[in-house]
């Protein structure tokens, strides 16, 4: 049976590993350490919210045998509209990967310095980290490979150790059964906690997810009689993603109220209170959520890029390594000099918040569309989780607009 698993994981892991990014331990981190159990809540509806799309995503993949900004391109007619909608997704995956992957390789770097220090060197007036470099050839030597299979199964096996990593983290902080589940299946919301909830949605539902899964889906299967296993491996991947995510929020409950910015602090706390143990395995953990981001990232960017300009060509072609390239090397430069480019993070943000909603509203349509999946069209209930979910990402799409431009309407 375990045999059976690993034979069918891949994409749904990689999405996974994708969405537990540097980002999301940083949220995780600080919503246990405000709020204790109390958003557990949040994170269950995130997950289940991100199963629903994602399941979505990986059939159309799967019966069409394209990518969605692919299908996207092919079924929106109107000239205008394409083209809008296709520099929208550019400048929201491709652009915002960009900006997000010093982030990614941030994160790998913090993970790596709870075990090895800070290593840096002066270059004049600049001050470099050496495992910037460390995390970007990592990245590098696993895209430029470009065979799915291997990079699957390297994605997988970290995937395995962030969870288990994470997952020992919070069994060492001994928390109580009954305050776990109570925070995870009753809904509350403590004061000052609205932004937190957003967030932990918003980091988990990911826009450029959709499309990731969508191409990665048919590099692996190809039949209509595979749906079953992508299911199976969107539903299992999610859900440990989704454990992963509440094991950090529990880890930083036992610390209580402190000064905690980030899972770095994190592992520094629990070192006194737990042992060393669980300053390494967070350290390990963080590394792992890195280093796949680092990965994913670039390669969604990639894929998007492919589908939107139409190239017919893999994983190896020189306008799929120019993208993923370009994105690794930006987030490898901003991360050892420290520069953190705030006004592409903001575009970013704003053409993230835009995109979500719109990429939901059109993968909501085209999973409807006979022409598109023939017999394979949402079924009512998938129609009424898809349209509840849809509004979610537009309140989470303006709740994003209005914190980046402080219009204050929330």
């Amino acid at each position: 049976m375990t045999k059976n698993w690993f034979k069918n994981s891949g994409p749904g892991t990689l999405v996974a590993a994708a969405f537990i990014g540097p980002g999301t331990v940083t949220l995780c981190t600080l919503a246990g350490v405000n709020f204790g159990f109390h958003l557990l809540w949040a994170m269950v509806l995130s997950i289940l919210a991100t199963i629903v799309l994602q399941e979505m995503a990986s059939r159309l993949g799967i019966i069409s045998q394209k990518g969605l900004s692919e299908v996207i391109r092919a079924e929106i007619k109107h000239p205008i509209i394409n083209k809008l909608i296709m520099l929208l997704i550019l400048s929201a995956i491709v652009v915002g990967n960009a900006s997000y992957e010093a982030g990614n390789i941030s994160g790998g770097i913090l993970g790596l310095e709870t075990i090895t220090g800070e290593l840096r060197i002066a270059l004049g007036n600049y001050s470099l980290n050496i495992l910037s470099f460390v995390v970007g050839i990592i990245a590098f030597i696993l895209l430029y490979i470009g065979n799915y299979k291997f990079l699957e199964r390297v994605l997988v096996m970290l995937v395995i150790i962030m969870s288990i990593s994470f997952l020992i983290t919070a069994f060492l902080t001994k928390p109580a059964i009954s305050d776990i589940l109570k925070g995870a299946l009753t809904p509350s919301f403590p004061e000052g906690s609205l932004l937190t909830i957003l967030g932990l949605v918003g980091t988990t539902v990911v826009p450029y997810n959709l499309f990731l899964h969508a191409s990665l889906v048919k590099e692996k299967w190809n039949n209509p009689k595979d749906l079953k296993a992508v299911r199976k491996d969107t539903i299992i991947s999610i859900a440990l993603g989704g454990l992963v995510s509440m094991a950090i929020i529990i880890s930083a409950s036992s610390i209580g109220l402190g000064e905690i910015s980030s899972a770095a602090d994190l592992a520094k706390s629990l070192a006194p209170l737990y042992g060393d143990f669980a300053s390494y395995f967070l350290g390990i953990g963080l590394f792992a959520a890195g280093i796949t981001s680092a990965i994913t990232a670039p390669l969604a960017a990639a894929y998007v890029a492919r589908g939107c300009f139409g190239w017919e060509s893999g994983l190896k072609s020189k306008q799929f390594r120019a993208v993923w390239f370009l994105i690794l090397l930006l987030g490898v430069v901003f991360s050892s000099l420290g520069i953190k480019p705030i006004e592409i993070i903001k575009f970013a943000q704003v053409a993230n918040g835009i995109l979500l909603p719109v990429v939901a509203g059109i993968l909501l349509w085209m999973v409807n569309k006979k022409v598109v999946l023939g017999n394979y069209v949402n079924s009512k209930f998938q129609n009424i989780l898809g349209f509840i979910i849809l509004i979610v990402t537009i309140f989470l799409g303006l709740r994003g607009l209005d914190k980046v431009f402080e219009f204050n309407i929330f």
